[in-house]
């Protein structure tokens, strides 16, 4: 699996002019899965994510989790992260997870983090999404089940 985590200061994620979900402090995650990935790769992202110490202490040091200062996720089904620009000029998609399965890998991640004690506001799986947010830092990371 891989996701693109952001930390915001606020994030939304609007589908037909609605306002699907919204988080203030927290991290906006892109998400994507493929064939291959399981619930291990589901549990391995969970752990990193909920205790990843990127929110500044009193002194300034990226110090905190999001648990710390009670943060918010914004969660974003994204295929496009498996993206292949190796050849030509459109990407390739074919290593991004048959949907069914990435589906399934994506609300298990949700819960799974909602479980932790975490706010968890989502889109709409495999729906035309505009994602508005506002990067804190900016801190931008990313995670690659392949590369752990």
């Amino acid at each position: 699996m891989r996701v693109l985590l952001q930390k915001v200061s606020e994030a939304s994620v609007t589908i037909d002019g609605q306002v699907h979900g919204a988080i203030q402090q927290g991290f906006c995650l892109l998400v994507g899965a493929q064939d291959s990935d399981t619930s291990e790769e589901v549990d391995y992202l969970v752990h990193k994510i909920s205790k990843l110490r990127v929110f500044e202490d009193d002194t300034g040091k990226m110090n905190l989790s999001l648990a710390d200062v009670d943060g918010q996720i914004l969660s974003v089904s994204q295929f496009t992260l498996y993206a292949s620009t190796k050849k030509g000029n459109r990407p390739s998609f074919t290593a991004a997870g048959e949907p069914t399965h990435a589906k399934k890998l994506y609300e298990e991640l949700n819960a799974k983090l909602a479980a932790e004690g975490i706010k968890v506001a989502t889109g709409v799986f495999g729906a035309d999404m505009q994602v508005a947010l506002v990067n804190d830092g900016p801190v931008t990371i990313w995670f690659d089940t392949d590369h752990k």
